[in-house]
């Protein structure tokens, strides 16, 4: 009986440079200019080709593919050869998983029936039989049985990578070593995804998917590379190898260069970096005013070691510690201990500075490994405070681990897409019971920490007021405010164009969350995209914004504009077009 059958009984990308000049254009989500190889991902097990073969390539075919679970099987091999001593446990088992299935007669075996019986091509009878054995897996009633339907999937998609000559996402580390810039090109990069990419050295990013909020965005502008997304077909016109230039501003990608065309974007990459040198020279310089008034700039972080980024271009503090990051790309939850070390490490670094981290944001564009999507709309769905609360153990792993970092500096714990004050008094109920805990067990957390709430759903934008009082201070997520406010799909790149961060909608949202600080005396922080869009600076302070969150490298642009900018003048200027419905002209805000 095959490895299969007893886990079921127990319940076309040319990899050829392309030729001539070619420029297409998307939407560019974070500036710069880049110019290096392609990289492009291989398409997913749906996008193959499908075609019957003539009788006498039928033989070649089933060598294709035997060959390319071999050289499959050996990547494998390879693969849990360099395993490193600190690799999790898991990781092992899940490469050995894989070796199982890929030499499993009922998914190779069958496979060559295919092509042998009916004609199909390696890759379209390779789909159909990985679709078999996935829906008798989705029908098992065992959950962990159940789930091996993904390992299926997985294997299928890594041989399909083989017989393309394409790479897939999880092969990505294999380019740590080169030497020469490469740009990545995807259908689109989820979070998990985006994970692995930040270790590795990559000049830029194109996806086919996309806007100024998705993931690919936020993660390429805290790497500080150029990313274009949105660009629609870019994997087919784009060929691994071919010689690109990203233009990060202009949103656009031109296709094997000419010499002049490269020596121009090597001047305006020059320029550019020029300017960013620049920047440097106001690190330390007081973020005030021209008329007196401080302003706070935060960093947001996703992982610990971002923390040094944060400091070296001058955060005063964290006002953004995405938790999630820290449960993405695993197999396993991390335990209350390794959440503890990982927000001590950034309180200790920050030496006293505030460091604001937001409880488990999962839900929408952001899940666990092993753990399905079910909702019809997931941005609508369990996620956030909501999925938390409906998790109430691992909450309140995450809130003791939140305590014991406390007593190691300044933490605020904030709470994501709260919509009513019923999740804020359960929360504040989970803290109490956390702190009696931890005093029961002699263990160590500050007595003043402070408790805020992410203003990113209009329903509590709108009745602000109860949530200012209950809570120690607001958060502005703008990214979520805009989608809910304007009915857009942030990561649609369909109406990427309608998400429209001046629409008055929004702008009245953000300006009465802010008075209503104001009035209650209790902090208010911007920590959407908006905040590190120096284009858009003005416009805030004239909202009266004081604290600004944002991607490490945009923070410099931003003090650039703080040190240039007289609030009172701008308050005059928006209040009159606030008043009178107006959509904001930028350019008149001086």
């Amino acid at each position: 009986m095959t490895n299969l059958a007893k886990l079921s009984n127990a319940h076309s990308t040319s990899s050829e440079p392309s030729t001539g000049l070619v420029c297409v254009y998307g939407r560019g989500v974070a500036k710069g200019f880049a110019i290096g190889r392609a990289v492009v991902m291989g398409a997913a097990a749906l996008e193959v080709a499908h075609y019957r073969l003539s009788p006498e390539l039928v033989d070649a075919e089933k060598k294709r593919f035997i060959d390319a679970l071999v050289t499959t099987q050996l990547e494998l091999q390879e693969l849990a050869r360099t395993l490193t001593s600190d690799a999790p446990r898991e990781l092992d088992a899940m490469l050995q998983l894989h070796s199982m299935l890929l030499a499993d007669p009922l998914l190779a075996e069958e496979t060559l029936s295919l092509i042998e019986d009916r004609h199909y091509n390696a890759e379209w009878a390779l789909t159909t039989q990985g679709q078999i054995l996935t829906d008798q897996f989705s029908s098992i009633d065992d959950e962990y049985l159940r789930e091996r339907g993904a390992d299926v999937r997985q294997v299928v998609e890594r041989v399909l990578h083989t017989l393309g000559g394409t790479r897939s996402l999880a092969a990505l580390d294999d380019f740590n070593h080169v030497k020469e810039p490469l740009i990545v090109i995807a259908h689109d990069i989820s979070p998990a995804d985006m994970i692995r990419l930040r270790g590795a050295q990559f000049a830029g990013f194109v996806t086919d998917l996309g806007g100024p909020t998705s993931h690919t965005a936020i993660v390429a502008r805290s790497m500080g590379v150029p990313a274009v997304v949105a660009v629609g077909l870019a994997r087919h016109i784009i060929r691994d190898g071919d010689l690109l230039i990203i233009d990060g501003e202009q949103g656009a990608v031109w296709v094997n260069p000419s010499s002049k065309q490269i020596a121009d974007y090597q001047g305006h990459a020059k320029r550019y970096n020029a300017e960013r040198a620049a920047l440097s020279s106001i690190k330390d310089v007081v973020s005030q005013t021209l008329d007196g008034i401080k302003v706070d700039l935060f960093a947001n972080i996703e992982m610990p070691d971002e923390v040094d980024l944060a400091l070296a271009n001058g955060a005063e503090g964290v006002g953004l510690f995405r938790s999630e990051f820290l449960f993405m790309g695993r197999q396993d939850l991390p335990s209350e201990q390794e959440q503890f070390e990982a927000y001590k490490f950034v309180v200790l670094a920050m030496a006293g500075k505030p460091v604001t981290i937001r409880t488990l944001d999962i839900g929408a564009d952001k899940t666990l490994d092993g753990e399905k999507t079910v909702a019809a709309n997931p941005a609508l769905g369990l996620r956030a405070i909501r999925y938390c609360l409906a998790r109430p153990d691992m909450f309140m792993m995450q809130i003791r681990a939140l305590l014991r970092a406390s007593a190691f500096g300044r933490v605020r714990i904030l709470i994501p897409m709260i919509t009513n004050m019923q999740e804020v008094m359960a929360t504040k109920q989970m803290v109490r019971v956390a702190q009696n805990d931890l005093s029961a067990q002699s263990i160590a957390y500050a007595d003043d920490i402070e408790l805020g709430g992410m203003v990113e759903v209009p329903a509590m934008a709108i009745a602000i007021e109860p949530f200012a009082q209950a809570l120690d201070f607001l958060s502005i997520g703008t990214n979520d405010l805009i989608q809910y406010t304007l009915g857009i799909d942030r990561t649609d790149s369909d109406v990427s164009n309608l998400y429209d961060p001046l629409h008055p909608a929004v702008l009245r949202l953000i300006a009465s969350t802010i008075n209503v600080g104001v009035r209650f005396n209790k902090s208010v922080s911007l920590c959407g995209e908006m905040a590190g869009d120096a284009s858009l600076t003005k416009l805030l302070l004239g909202l009266g914004l004081t604290e600004f969150s944002m991607q490490p490298r945009q923070i410099l642009d931003v003090k650039a504009k703080v040190l240039q900018s007289h609030t009172n003048a701008l308050r005059t200027a928006l209040a009159t077009s606030l008043n009178r419905g107006n959509s904001v002209d930028l350019a008149t805000l001086k």
